[in-house]
């Protein structure tokens, strides 16, 4: 039995769903079924004894404390999280609330029982935090790549929130031998991504013949890792990582936003065509703060130590994403709620169209 915060949201239902798959372990989600939080992720596992789905709070500790003594697990992997940078522009209060303060809670339950646990189940015990390569900070185009040593520089309320859980995480190893691992992705994408993410977001919008809007110059690089290998990363460092590392997850897949809004539109130019290019619907708008420009991620270490590499390339990943979105339309449309379609028109309405630049 393992125990999963998050697993309702995108990266989490996607390791839920690929764990019970390759396993007949069962597991325990926890899930505060925010926004981003949708059970019809978790459909095809409805009906799984092997699923024990609970809907909660991470920052209550009560709640959390009752599970652990309830269902033993023998790991946490810890996802729930905020995560979209934009919501942390507009409301920073609640990514400290949900990653700094949940994760402090989390640890104080885990902490609390692993003291209770006999010494073999105590030693197996194992708390895996997962985390992003925000915490970094920007790369400039020529720098090399996020390893594991690269000093903490974020940029953003959520990456400084995510920053500050993974040095509690890493605070409760060194001072109560608390056995944690903690992994550092790249920018995932994949089925059930909530869209308000690019990729999602282009894909629905191409489709609704909505303008697809870049910001800045469009020139900002991301390291694209699919979800599928990045949940494959996170069970293998589950089972074999060493307790206090640190482990970069990426898909060796640099691109910029407009290559990767180029290569939707060329894909759905041939599945869905219209006649005339998805790329004329690109429109370029004002950059938001702080916006990084470069992030990539050394996935070495975890290649060396685990074996682990990525098997989809950034082309057959981006294939399979698009074909799932297509297959997958009641899903788009159950998702894009009132608060969703709210939220894209808040964040964009402010934001003036940037003219003279070609897409």
């Amino acid at each position: 039995m393992i125990l999963v915060t998050g697993g309702a949201g995108f990266i989490g239902a996607n390791f839920v769903l690929g764990w019970l798959a390759s396993t007949d372990e069962s597991i325990v989600n926890l899930d505060k079924l925010t926004y981003a939080g949708n059970l019809n992720n978790l459909a095809s596992v409805r009906e799984d004894a092997r699923h024990i789905f609970v809907k909660g709070d991470i920052c209550d500790g009560g709640l959390v404390a009752s599970l652990l003594d309830k269902y033993r697990p023998r790991a946490i992997v810890h996802f729930a999280a905020e995560s979209h940078v934009d919501r942390s522009i507009h409301a920073p209060g609640d990514f400290i609330t949900t990653n700094v303060n949940g994760t402090f809670s989390l640890l104080e339950a885990a902490r609390a029982y692993v003291s209770r646990l006999p010494a073999g189940e105590r030693a197996a015990f194992r708390f895996l935090h997962v985390s992003t390569d925000e915490v970094y900070g920007s790369l400039n185009p020529g720098d090399p790549a996020f390893t594991e040593n690269t000093p903490y520089a974020p940029n953003s309320p959520y990456s400084a929130s995510k920053a500050a859980s993974d040095h509690l995480v890493r605070a409760y190893h060194h001072t109560y031998g608390l056995a944690t691992l903690t992994s550092n992705c790249s920018n995932n994408y994949g089925p059930y991504q909530f869209p308000e993410k690019l990729i999602p977001l282009m894909i629905a919008s191409a489709l609704a013949g909505k303008r697809l809007p870049i910001y800045g110059d469009g020139a900002n690089v991301r390291d694209w890792l699919y979800v599928g290998d990045h949940c494959a990363a996170i069970r293998r460092v589950l089972e074999a990582g060493r307790p206090g590392e640190t482990y970069n997850i990426g898909g060796w897949n640099e691109k910029t936003n407009l290559e990767v809004v180029h290569t939707l539109c060329d894909i759905l130019d041939s599945l869905v065509p219209t006649g005339t290019s998805y790329r004329q619907q690109i429109g370029f708008v004002q950059d938001r703060p702080g916006h990084d420009r470069r992030y990539a991620i050394d996935a070495g270490k975890i290649g060396r130590e685990l074996c682990w590499r990525p098997v989809e390339s950034f082309d057959t990943g981006i294939r399979k994403t698009v074909q799932w979105y297509l297959d997958h339309q009641d899903w788009v449309r159950d998702i894009q709620s009132g608060a969703y379609l709210q939220w894209v028109e808040k964040n964009y309405a402010d934001r003036t169209s940037v003219s003279g630049r070609s897409a």
